[in-house]
């Protein structure tokens, strides 16, 4: 903890024709496992601590959630006997695994990051406190935040929603396999037709599966704009947060 606290960020000036101040990037911890079938392609994970940096670069303020997907996924378990409760708590630790993780290839970086865990975890990050939170992106830092809600039943799309209102941010930045909403899924429907814009309203009634319930209602009454984009693709991050990636924006 010695060396990370030596790490400092010097964030380029804002630029005045970026719309965002403030994100939060939300993925699934399958993002981090590249090709691999379980676990953490540390290639991967520098590759997405890269983009992050070149987001930093530009004078915006992020913040992470991730899953735990490539881990342990608390759903799974539970459908396979195990107590739905402590499967939930299982995800939660692998959440913090993953945290973990990104926030060393952040810092190998340079780049100044701090893992905050809903769940005490004093030996190896901050527990979480939003005004602390706040702070740190104020200061350049990039903020992970671990363990998801803290409570069974959440999934970390509403983790993700629910911090990002939290932390007021200017919007949610969704990376995945696919570079927005479609009205099918492009990998199986060739004429399938992607959305630049839609309604959190059509998403939900459409059932088209961009976030759990839960966290769309919770984005849309907190105005808290959804992008999705697809985070497979070097640079993509920052291109999106330009304007200049394909990617598709829920909002009202």
């Amino acid at each position: 903890m010695a060396e990370a606290a030596k790490v400092t960020n010097m964030p380029a000036a804002q630029s005045k024709a970026l719309p965002f101040k403030r994100v939060l990037l939300k993925m699934s911890g399958e993002v981090l496992m590249g090709n691999k079938e379980f676990g953490i392609d540390p290639s991967v994970v520098a590759r997405v601590a890269s983009d992050v940096k070149e987001a930093i670069g530009m004078g915006i303020e992020v913040c992470i959630v991730v899953g735990a997907g490539n881990i342990f996924r608390g759903v799974s378990g539970a459908s396979q006997g195990m107590d739905r409760t402590t499967a939930d708590y299982m995800g939660m630790l692998g959440i913090c695994i993953n945290a973990l993780a990104l926030q060393n290839a952040l810092e190998n970086l340079g780049v100044a990051t701090r893992v905050q865990s809903a769940i005490r975890m004093d030996a190896i990050c901050e527990p979480y406190i939003r005004r602390k939170a706040m702070r740190h992106m104020e200061k350049g830092r990039v903020v992970i935040f671990a363990a998801g809600t803290g409570n069974p039943y959440f999934t970390t799309d509403t983790t993700g929603a629910l911090r990002a209102s939290e932390m007021d941010c200017d919007a949610i930045f969704k990376g995945t396999k696919v570079d927005g909403v479609y009205t099918a899924d492009p990998f199986k429907d060739p004429s399938a037709t992607h959305f630049d814009k839609i309604s959190y309203m059509d998403v939900l009634t459409k059932d088209l599966k961009v976030m759990d319930a839960t966290a769309i209602s919770l984005a849309r009454e907190n105005k808290v704009p959804i992008v999705i984009f697809n985070i497979r693709e070097t640079g993509n991050f920052a291109k999106v947060l330009k304007g200049e990636g394909k990617c598709t924006v829920v909002s009202n």
